[in-house]
């Protein structure tokens, strides 16, 4: 008899899938496209989020070993792929890191005067200061860390999402006017509208992530039942919150007024001028700051860790395998902590803050896209070399399952790679053409250096402890 004792019950499986997806950075992005945004969500659900989670769920539970994506797509297509695939999950979230940082600095100054939220070099000193005390933290250690992210997310993602949605619902009751139509006409979406499939570009973004969830589904009791039943809940929850809570900031905020990085703290503004509540201003403004430098301080070490898997495995010189005495990787932190002080810069060249906010976000999602891309084949491949591999979690159907469920997210990955390129129609990119050329040139940038770099050394099987 087995009578091993699991660390997660389905609750805790779907808080953690939750925590990992759901983020009220997202909501200004989405609510610009008004009551369409439902529809999009949905698709989104359908084409990506779900397929997402039902094949890393798979992937983690057979090859559940530290490093991801890398691991699982080493072993479809072999050691120089897997190192892309991880490459472009680091990249990718160095690249997020901008946006997440912009939205509590664009709180910040918004919470002493509304102008510094559109003011760049503001942004820029803010988001370059907090990385890097984020980056010390992770250098020294968090003993306290797991109690800070639970204090993260209940204040800074689970409280204001539940606020803003009341304070939405509420408006409507009060019979207050709403800046957008929910008739049934205006919810179903114009498909030949250009503009409208745009929006696929943020609420793409706003399901990824999914993947680092999955990599405890070794740790849930029946894992072939309880991860499907997370699965529902989870999505229940992450459909749910970021749809009404888009659509409570649409409700009160015109689209040509939301700003991407202050879009919360505007909206939160515009309910409790109502409500005469404008004293909670401070309150919320400080719950939403603990919960975008939680979530990043939680973010950055995890992507640099599966780096340092790869690099581990022979592809980075020694120096980036180096790590501290509390088992950090020095260079390898430190070296992402410059690319984000660079990277900060476009808010002080871009025309406008809400278009180095799209300009960050639409590359993040062509990146991540690419490397779930790598991910579905993956996961094909895998089922076609390694059908006996113990799986604690496999989707049913046998291999025309997985085909089906990998295709139907392929779809989806090729969709947001190619509306991605497009500009929003109401945010000021600039010049079109630059606009598209710096976006394409910054995805082929940003995806050369697993190409460049090529390790002389052997490989190692340990990492080196200098510190």
């Amino acid at each position: 008899m087995n009578h091993k004792k699991y660390a997660l019950t389905v609750f805790s499986l779907t808080m953690i899938t939750v925590g990992s997806v759901d983020s009220i950075r997202n909501l200004p992005a989405t609510a610009l496209f008004g009551s369409q945004l439902i529809a999009f969500f949905i698709l989104g659900a359908i084409f990506f989020l779900i397929p997402a989670a039902l094949v890393s769920a798979e992937l983690a539970s057979g090859w559940a070993t530290q490093g991801g994506i890398y691991i699982w797509v080493k072993e479809a297509f072999g050691k120089k792929v897997g190192f892309f695939a991880i490459w472009l999950q680091w990249i990718e979230n160095v690249i997020w890191y901008p946006t997440i940082l912009s939205f509590v600095a664009g709180t910040i100054g918004y919470l002493f005067n509304p102008a510094l939220a559109d003011n760049p070099w503001f942004l820029w000193g803010v988001i370059v200061s907090l990385f890097w005390a984020a980056t010390f933290i992770n250098l020294r250690g968090m003993s306290a860390s797991a109690s800070f992210s639970n204090i993260c997310t209940i204040s800074g993602l689970l409280l204001p999402m539940g606020l803003i949605i009341g304070l939405g619902a509420a408006w409507i009751a009060d019979g207050n006017p709403i800046a957008i139509k929910l008739d049934l006409a205006s919810v179903i979406p114009n498909l030949t509208d250009r503009s409208m499939w745009v929006s696929l570009t943020a609420i793409m973004l706003s399901f990824c992530g999914i993947e680092i969830a999955t990599v405890h589904a070794n740790d849930v009791h029946n894992p072939q039942q309880a991860f499907p039943r997370a699965l529902i809940y989870s999505v229940c929850i992450i459909l749910s919150t970021l749809i009404l809570g888009s659509l409570a900031i649409a409700i009160v905020l015109p689209a040509t007024d939301i700003n991407l990085v202050a879009g919360i703290m505007q909206a939160f503004a515009a309910f409790f001028a109502r409500y005469h509540l404008s004293i909670l201003m401070p309150v919320v403004a400080l719950m939403l700051v603990l919960g975008g430098f939680g979530g990043v301080s939680n973010w950055i070490i995890a992507p640099t860790k599966g780096l340092l898997v790869a690099a581990a495995d022979g592809h980075l010189s020694a120096n980036f395998r180096t790590v501290n005495r509390h088992g950090a990787p020095v260079v390898l932190l430190l070296g992402q902590a410059i690319i984000v002080t660079i990277l900060s810069t476009l808010f002080l060249f871009m025309p406008s803050v809400n278009g180095s906010y799209w300009l960050l976000t639409a590359l993040a999602a062509q990146l991540y896209m690419l490397m779930y891309l790598l991910m579905f084949l993956a996961a094909i491949k895998l089922r076609i070399v390694a059908p006996d591999r113990p799986r604690a979690f496999q989707i049913p159907g046998g291999f025309l399952g997985i085909c089906i469920v990998a295709f139907i997210g392929i779809i989806g990955v090729v969709t947001t790679l190619i509306v991605s390129l497009m500009p929003p129609s109401g945010i000021n990119v600039g010049n079109i053409s630059r606009y598209e050329t710096t976006l394409i040139g910054g995805f082929i940038l940003m995806c050369l250096p697993p190409f460049i770099v090529r390790n002389v050394q052997n490989p190692v099987s340990a990492i080196t402890n200098d510190y």
